[in-house]
């Protein structure tokens, strides 16, 4: 009798929690850009001759665990900066970093997609402004040595190009982010566990991109943890957009905070 009643009571504090974070989230995607507090500052660095603008948020102590945390193909924008509050509420420190320089934060698709295009031709620039930002967050007092790196979308893509890169991170999460790996490239130097996050219904980056990028990271060794979500579009966890999929969204957040736990110490 004790043990059923310890399966139910442990049954109800895990759907506790997962309600109190759907809420969370749903407060959170209703709110516009100053419904919520700024813990952290803006902080330019150089990489590559040109400026950098990143967010840098500290976390509880000296010694907490540092998310490093890549832009969508918009740039360095509110989402970002939430989701950083987001983890520095549960005690992290967050650098989410700009990739396309300061100031530059697309609207239109046109510019997008040259932002982003002009990395995905210039690897060396993507990686060198990656590490280039990880360098700053350690000037500011983040734990290089205890990290990992998450994406969204053009962020999720960029993620694996630092996976790809061999970087010292604990681990690299991708929220529907690009799957491909460029011609040349492999997943031999990767030196963490590997999270992708995508939507099942997801015309942009397909089902057959999640299997081959499957394929190469058992094929390299890599340890990899790899999830669906059923009916999810593409962009399902972007607050207040027509693709946003609440669902989709808590349980890939509820996955990865998880898997933060599992892979900092």
């Amino acid at each position: 009798m004790v043990t059923v009643n310890t399966k139910i009571l442990a049954f109800g504090a895990r759907l506790v929690s997962v309600l109190v974070m759907s809420l969370s989230l749903s407060a959170i995607a209703h709110a516009d850009g100053h419904g919520m507090k700024h813990s952290g500052k803006n902080v330019d660095f150089e990489a590559v001759g040109e400026i950098y603008e990143g967010y840098y948020v500290p976390g509880k102590d000296d010694s907490a665990p540092l998310v490093y945390l890549i832009h969508d193909w918009d740039g360095l924008t509110d989402y970002e900066i939430k989701r950083s509050e987001m983890l520095h509420e549960l005690g992290y420190a967050v650098f989410a970093t700009d990739l396309f320089g300061k100031g530059v934060r697309p609207t239109e698709v046109v510019d997008k997609k040259q932002h982003t295009g002009a990395l995905y031709k210039d690897r060396e620039k993507m990686r060198s402004i990656m590490q280039a930002g990880m360098m700053k967050a350690k000037e500011l007092g983040g734990n290089v040595d205890n990290a990992v790196a998450m994406g969204y979308c053009f962020g999720g893509a960029a993620v694996l190009e630092l996976a790809r890169s061999g970087a010292k991170v604990n681990g690299f999460a991708s929220f529907h982010g690009g799957l491909s790996t460029p011609e040349g490239q492999d997943y031999k130097a990767t030196q963490g566990k590997v999270l992708v996050m995508h939507g099942t219904a997801d015309s942009m980056i397909t089902m057959a991109d999640f299997a081959g990028l499957a394929d190469e990271l058992e094929g390299a060794g890599v340890a990899h943890e790899m999830v669906t979500y059923g009916g999810a579009p593409h962009a399902f966890t972007v607050f207040g957009s027509d693709r946003y999929d609440e669902v989709a969204d808590t349980q890939s957040w509820t996955l990865f905070t998880g898997f933060l736990e599992a892979h900092t110490k």
